[in-house]
């Protein structure tokens, strides 16, 4: 099994581990309300890349799809702390299929995810705007080959992360069944692991319906529970493997094979309220496939390149990143916005970006997956890793 396949994998295994911990457990007791759903999605494929502008087999572009998924879903027990806190968070499981019009070397992907929705202000007594987001894995994919597939420029792995995002409106019909309608946002992508790695991008609509076996009245009121604004204290590590090159003679060259990527977050947050917090982390991480330009062993040849070892200061950074966190039950989503302020060479140099899911398995303890991105557009390497809360919880 590649590290492509086994980073995703424990990316899905996340949702399991905080069913089954002890602390989350309680969450799922006695009052509990659990739904199924389906969602329809006709999409438009964002012209990103030369594959789908047209530059493919079929000589056209590749600008429509169609998409459908089954989920299941859960609300938090009322009765515990959670439950309180977050008494409309949906959260679950899903898995669907999508159909790319009028192509034939790109595949056909299954994807698996998890998924969460609420509220984010109710119009009336039945009538809500409600976001979600997907996180997950699609499979099935024909990925580029040089010898079988070369017109695919766009996806390198059979494998790729899958990330979505929606905003809808909801009406409640009574209270077990719901429709919703709206806009959402798709994107495809191997995180760095693989070349090529433009991914594929969707926009397009959601339409569907929602079943609660075990439904009670529905109440807008979300409750007036929450919890004491302060500062909490965070430290994470994290992992990664990614593809990388190099620069010689003008000209850049592709590196066969995976570097190994380690990384250190220690920060804190400032919680304004039990959905919003920020602060400031210091970041340091080390990049194996940093810092090669240069170390280029000249005697070894482009296709198969060799190198000398770069000193540990050209692989290594140290930045300072401005954080922002929201916070819904056992999940957090966090972004960063940094500047590395101890580096050398181009590799390390300018601004990163990053995202990180969070699924807390304890008040404390959270397993997270996430992605960095370098200069805002140049693709950096994903992070899997566990991360601890000194001060406060969920």
């Amino acid at each position: 099994m590649n590290r492509l396949r086994c980073l995703i994998f424990s990316a899905l295994a996340f949702f399991a581990l905080s069913l089954s911990a002890g602390e989350n457990a309680d969450t799922l007791r006695g009052g509990s309300r659990y739904g199924l759903g389906f969602d329809l999605r006709p999409a438009y494929v964002v012209p990103s890349n030369g594959y789908v502008e047209g530059d493919n087999a079929m000589g056209r572009p590749i600008d429509k799809s169609l998409s459908a998924y089954l989920k299941f879903g859960f609300t938090l027990d009322p009765k515990s702390r959670l439950g309180r806190l977050y008494p409309q968070a949906y959260q679950g499981i899903g898995a669907g299929v999508t159909k790319f019009m009028d192509a034939r070397d790109i595949g056909t992907p299954f994807s698996v995810y998890a998924f969460q929705s609420a509220p984010i202000a109710h119009l009336n007594s039945r009538l809500s705007l409600d976001y979600e987001w997907n996180f997950g894995a699609s499979f099935g994919w024909k990925r580029y080959s040089e010898e079988h597939n070369p017109s695919n420029g766009a996806v390198g792995s059979a494998i790729n992360a899958y990330i979505n995002l929606a905003l809808m409106a909801k009406w409640r019909l009574n209270k077990s069944w719901s429709v919703f309608g709206g806009v959402d946002f798709t994107h495809y992508s191997n995180g760095n692991t693989d070349y090529p790695n433009s991914g594929i991008n969707m926009a397009g609509l959601r339409l569907g319906l929602t079943y609660m076996f075990n439904s009670t009245k529905f109440v807008a009121d979300a409750g007036v529970y929450d919890i004491d604004p302060g500062f909490v204290y965070d430290v994470a590590v994290y992992g990664a493997a990614r593809k990388g090159g190099f620069t010689y003679d003008g000209s850049r060259y592709l590196i066969h094979g995976h570097f190994g990527v380690l990384g250190f977050n220690a920060g804190t947050l400032y919680r304004f309220n039990k959905y919003f917090g920020a602060g400031v982390s210091l970041d340091l991480q080390y990049d194996e496939g940093a810092g090669l330009d240069g170390y280029y062993a000249e005697d070894s040849s482009t296709d198969d390149p060799k190198f000398y070892r770069p000193p540990f200061s050209r692989q290594f950074g140290a930045g300072v990143s401005a954080r922002a966190e929201f916070t819904m039950g056992f999940f957090a989503i966090n972004v960063g916005l940094g500047h590395n302020v101890v580096y050398k060479g181009r590799d390390l140099d300018g601004f990163y970006q990053m995202f990180t899911l969070k699924t807390f398995i304890t008040p404390k303890i959270s397993i997270n997956v996430g992605y960095k991105l370098l200069r805002f557009t140049d693709p950096g390497n994903l992070m899997l890793g566990v991360g601890y809360r000194f001060n406060g919880s969920w």
